[in-house]
């Protein structure tokens, strides 16, 4: 090395100064131990980048004690291993003097002495915080990737099978112009209330909008539509099952119920944690409309409510066929603010 530093230039070897520049000026903490660990010399460079002001205070300090963790155990056996002649080599947290939490790369091995073993220990901390932190940022986003991933496979697979629900339920009847009519109809629900929850990332839907939305298609200039209630955040799968029971009661209320005619529809919903009846009850009334008779049998629309109502809500859907017009129930324990709500 004296020979290289003579070779580079006149005057660099065997001058202190230049040993000074040196270790002043390299942003690693280079620290001498003891052979138990002990620190016995930083760097210039070194106390500046771990925010030392008063080196004497830490002197003689065992060093693996500064870091925590894993990162303890590692500084202990790389002691070990320098002490008997080997270079270790590991990365951990450790706080600068003033607290500051860092993340360094290091290096220690053996300092030789006259008799060709190890006299000291020489440590190199390389501050990594950043790359680490990038690393950390990068392994945080891929994992959050692959949730979303599952998550939107999950989606999809429910909406399948959702449609798939509708197409068999919809295409039984023997007439194939208007099953066709129907089934698009479904569909352009469904899609509108994935619009709506899209522009919430998926995290929740107002249950003003899920309304309003599904009804889209019913609603005239008459206004006889009229729905209110409080401000609730309705989760993904509860948002597409209230929008296509909607849905249900406004086509049939266009073909046989209050819509048909001049009557008018009420919708009113309620999420009430306290009182003598908690729960969520979301209630359609049909009025000024023919004449309502039970029928012999249950449609698609129906089934679709009370099925949907009872998987997606925890639920149940009553409906009364009231002379004056059809007053269906939906009833469920009390709805939670969804997930990002909060």
């Amino acid at each position: 090395m004296k020979a290289e530093l003579t070779a580079a230039g006149e005057g660099l070897a065997d001058n202190d100064d230049v040993l000074r520049g040196i270790l002043a000026g390299c942003g690693d903490c280079i620290k001498i131990l003891d052979l138990d660990g002990r620190l016995q010399f930083m760097s210039e460079g070194g106390k500046r980048v771990m925010e030392v002001e008063d080196f004497g205070k830490l002197k003689g300090c065992p060093w693996p004690e500064f870091w925590a963790g894993s990162g303890n155990s590692d500084a202990k056996q790389a002691v070990e291993t320098a002490k008997a002649g080997g270079t270790a080599r590991f990365k951990g947290a450790a706080n600068t003097a003033k607290g500051t939490p860092r993340y360094w790369d290091v290096q220690v091995s053996p300092i030789f002495g006259t008799d060709g073993k190890p006299s000291h220990l020489l440590s190199i901390s390389r501050d990594v915080t950043e790359e680490w932190r990038t690393t950390a940022e990068l392994k945080e986003a891929s994992a959050r990737q692959e949730m979303l991933g599952g998550e939107l496979q999950h989606r999809i697979k429910n909406t399948l099978a959702m449609v798939g629900a509708i197409a068999n339920q919809t295409m039984r009847g023997s007439d194939v112009a208007a099953a066709r009519e129907a089934f698009a109809a479904r569909l352009m629900i469904l899609s509108k209330a994935h619009d709506i929850l899209t522009q919430t990332s998926w995290t929740g839907a107002p249950i003003g909008q899920v309304v309003s939305g599904a009804l889209a298609p019913h609603r005239t200039a008459e206004r006889r539509i009229h729905f209110g209630g409080p401000d609730i955040e309705l989760d993904a799968k509860p948002a597409l099952a209230l929008s296509l029971a909607v849905h249900e009661l406004a086509t049939n209320a266009t073909k046989y119920g209050a819509l048909s005619t001049s009557g008018k529809v009420d919708i009113v919903w309620s999420n009430d944690e306290g009182g003598s009846r908690p729960g969520f009850r979301f209630t359609w009334t049909e009025s000024g409309g023919p004449t309502v008779s039970e029928p012999t049998a249950k449609g698609f629309g129906t089934r679709l409510i009370e099925k949907m109502f009872a998987n997606d809500f925890g639920g149940e859907a009553a409906t009364s066929y009231r002379p004056e017009g059809i007053v269906c129930e939906l009833v469920a324990p009390v709805v939670r603010p969804a997930a990002s709500s909060g």
